[in-house]
């Protein structure tokens, strides 16, 4: 990420954004989004910044950026460990804060971007405000395990692997990403069961409950932890997605979920809520705004949570 190139579409990026801000202003901005330090957004496996015009954060960044906020949206590796993931999203932190000049950043992070930015927090809590997670597979994923069954090594696995990894490449290649690592599909499968979740949990333990569905430390650091999460895996007829997620639900066994992960392994930190009308999808506004009807829209959501980390002076 550290190269000249995408340092420039940063700077270029901050440009726009200041620009955005401003014209939000002069037109009547309420300031109730306006943090101290900026909002960055990191994805969560398969993601991406945008692709063919659709954000993965859809609708979100310019809902936040409407009433003040500096909102900063990161890509990293689709497929990969946690740690490298977390090796590039900190290079992206840094970028940022020099653009900036703000001397932290609020991080935000969906399914495999609440690890992800847990580790920027843990190696560089001097860059980091807030750490806040979206329905983040903390414990570890039910779905993961079920794939985990496929013995390593085997024939299936590497299927398996071959086809997910060329999914990763392909989106990589169409949201024309700077991200250069492989794609690494058994490294994001082996960070995301249960095993491996416990292993980095070992090591980076920040924020994360000490019993089976508690909240964990709210500061330490310096860094503030936060997170949310829904329990609805099917919430929208017409979403197609809804279909997917539902048969993915079924490998938690009765377990509340939101198609990918459980309720008690999202939790971080001071814990906003942990049920809401929402699948893994719909808490990223997708897709397309597909969500329930019955619940808080997602994008407001984040405009709360935004308004909560302003007044809690970050």
């Amino acid at each position: 990420m550290n190269n000249n190139k995408t340092l420039l579409a940063l700077c270029m990026g901050a440009g726009l954004l200041a620009s955005s801000n401003t014209h939000a202003f002069w037109f009547g901005s309420s300031g109730y989004t306006q943090t101290k330090y900026p909002v960055v957004l990191a994805h969560g496996m398969l993601g991406f910044d945008s692709i063919l015009g659709v954000d993965y954060w859809y609708g979100i960044p310019a809902a936040l950026r409407r009433d003040g906020a500096s909102v900063y949206i990161t890509e990293v590796s689709q497929l990969n460990t946690s740690e490298a993931r977390g090796e590039e999203l900190l290079a992206q932190v840094e970028d940022i804060v020099a653009i900036s000049g703000k001397p932290k950043v609020n991080l935000i992070g969906h399914s495999h971007g609440g690890p992800t930015i847990r580790y920027v927090a843990a190696v560089s809590p001097n860059l980091i405000a807030s750490a806040t997670s979206v329905g983040a597979p903390h414990k570890g994923s039910a779905a993961a395990d079920f794939i985990r069954q496929v013995p390593p090594g085997s024939a299936g696995e590497i299927l398996l692997a071959g086809i997910v990894n060329g999914l990763g490449t392909l989106i990589n290649f169409l949201s024309g990403s700077s991200s250069t690592s492989p794609q690494n599909a058994l490294g994001s499968l082996e960070s995301l069961n249960s095993q491996g979740a416990a292993r980095f949990n070992a090591k980076f333990p920040q924020g994360i409950p000490t019993t089976a569905c508690g909240e964990g430390a709210y500061s330490v650091g310096g860094v503030r932890y936060y997170s949310w999460s829904g329990t609805s895996p099917v919430t929208n007829i017409i979403d197609p997605s809804d279909l997917l997620l539902g048969a993915t639900a079924l490998t938690f066994k009765g377990e509340a979920n939101d198609g990918l992960v459980g309720r008690c392994s999202s939790r971080m930190g001071k814990v906003i809520r942990d049920n809401y009308r929402m699948n893994h999808l719909d808490e990223v506004n997708q897709t397309l705004g597909l969500t329930s009807l019955f619940e808080t829209d997602p994008v407001t959501v984040y405009r709360q949570h935004a308004n909560r980390l302003k007044n809690d002076g970050l």
